[in-house]
């Protein structure tokens, strides 16, 4: 039993680690402080936003792919994984989003009192 317990946990982590190295997760982006960067930096932030967002976007449906290419015969564990690496990159998201629209905010804020 003891060499079947290794076996599968050697299975099992095989399996982790050829889900990690198929969806590769990009890299977080700096966002500018929106009190002190210019108009034309804020645009290339935005556009690296929208970079950034595309590029999540594929890796979403990477390990959306990995998970269902596993099916119902993946282990519990595999499967907690893929849900686990989907809400984190979907938070991490959402939280670009914010920061980026609170330094929008900021940018705003700034450009509407120096009127």
């Amino acid at each position: 039993m003891r060499t079947l317990t290794c076996w599968s946990v050697a299975t099992l982590a095989g399996c982790f680690s050829l889900a990690a190295a198929a969806c590769e997760n990009p890299a977080l982006i700096s966002i500018p402080e929106g009190k002190t960067s210019t108009l034309e930096q804020m645009l290339a932030a935005q556009a690296q936003v929208k970079a950034y967002q595309a590029k999540m976007n594929e890796y979403l449906a990477c390990i959306d792919a990995e998970g269902d290419a596993q099916g119902e015969k993946a282990p519990a564990d595999f499967k907690a994984l893929v849900v686990n690496r989907h809400n984190a990159a979907v938070a991490e998201m959402e939280g670009v989003a914010a920061a980026f629209n609170d330094q929008i905010d900021r940018k705003s804020t700034r450009l509407n009192s120096s009127h």
